[in-house]
């Protein structure tokens, strides 16, 4: 779980991370973790999209219009993960017209919305399985087009949300729609551990942090940075890392082998290796990243097939075995 968003923070193109498992395995204190990783980023000065002020045009109207006539200041802000509720109105997640202001000034003016302030970072939604099917549908166009569209109340606002996805839920309170299951790039599994150091360790931890959270974040301060240190140097790297032929045959070959559905299944599993080699300094994709990352990239894109007892990871298990060698 901890690589898998790792991962997706070195190379947001993978396309986040779906966590589910048993309740109190620290699925969502893993993912609000993360926030105290990321490096900060640039931003433009006053934007309220946060617009990266190095992206030729991908910035949103606001920005184009002042950059016509000066030159956008920039400063470094920390990385947004917003948390997404599952009662969420649509109105709170993608925007609508500021009704005090309207009100009292007459002016129509865009409040934004959970989109807006996820843009360049991380929407969390924490029972992602028992989202409502209309907010789904909202996500599902927004992870397309890499914009929000908002046109109601005599407004028309056009911006960019380009976020990565993090979703996390029991599998035993319902399933993922299939249609948004496929965004998630990487997909993992977390179970209650069954080895009593590792139970221990934990209790130790949390009993630690209540008692006494300013000593607990100071004595794993060096880590989180040294962590930190391995993102930022991941994200440099990441461009200078070579997939050689060899290895796109080789997970072309592995997704055909488990019978994935459509070509995203490839992509990903390309991407998230790529993103480990940067992660680890390698200087290309070997069989090595192709076989750690394939559970991840795979499992969730599998056509059912009923009469295997095993389930996802077993198949895939089975088809690295057979493709790359025990």
């Amino acid at each position: 779980m901890k690589l898998a968003l790792v991962l997706s923070a070195v190379d947001p193109l993978i396309g986040g991370v779906l966590v589910f498992g048993d309740r109190g395995t620290g699925k969502s204190t893993a993912v609000r973790g993360l926030a105290g990783l990321l490096p900060p980023m640039r931003v433009v000065s006053g934007c309220r999209y946060r617009c990266d002020p190095g992206a030729n045009g991908s910035a949103c109207e606001e920005c184009h219009e002042r950059s016509e006539h000066d030159k956008l200041k920039s400063e470094l802000v920390t990385v947004p993960v917003v948390d997404l509720p599952l009662g969420a109105t649509e109105d709170r997640v993608v925007g609508a017209l500021d009704l005090e202001r309207a009100l009292s000034t007459g002016e129509k003016v865009f409040e934004t919305g959970l989109l807006a302030r996820a843009h360049r970072g991380f929407l969390y939604i924490d029972e992602v399985n028992l989202l409502e099917d209309h907010l789904v549908d909202l996500l599902l166009d927004v992870a397309a087009s890499g914009e929000n569209v908002v046109e109601r109340e005599g407004l028309s606002v056009r911006h960019p949300a380009r976020f990565v996805l993090i979703g996390s839920g029991n599998p035993e309170e319902g399933e993922l729609r299939p249609q948004l299951l496929d965004r998630f790039g990487l997909s993992v599994e977390v179970h209650t551990p069954d080895d009593i150091d590792a139970r221990i360790e934990v209790v130790r931890r949390r009993d630690a942090f209540e008692r006494d959270p300013a000593k607990f974040i100071a004595a794993w301060q060096a880590e989180e940075e040294s962590m930190r240190e391995r993102i930022v140097s991941g994200r440099k790297h990441l461009k200078t890392v070579k997939t050689p032929e060899s290895q796109l045959k080789k997970a072309a070959e592995l997704c055909m082998g488990v019978d994935t559905d459509g070509l995203r299944g490839e992509l990903t599993l390309v991407r998230a290796a790529r993103a480990l080699a940067a992660l680890e300094g390698d200087k290309a994709v070997n069989q090595g990243h192709l076989r750690r990352v394939a559970p991840s990239a795979l499992r969730h894109r599998l056509r059912r097939n009923p009469l295997d007892e095993g389930g996802s990871t077993v198949r895939i298990d089975r088809a690295i075995e057979e493709l790359f060698g025990a």
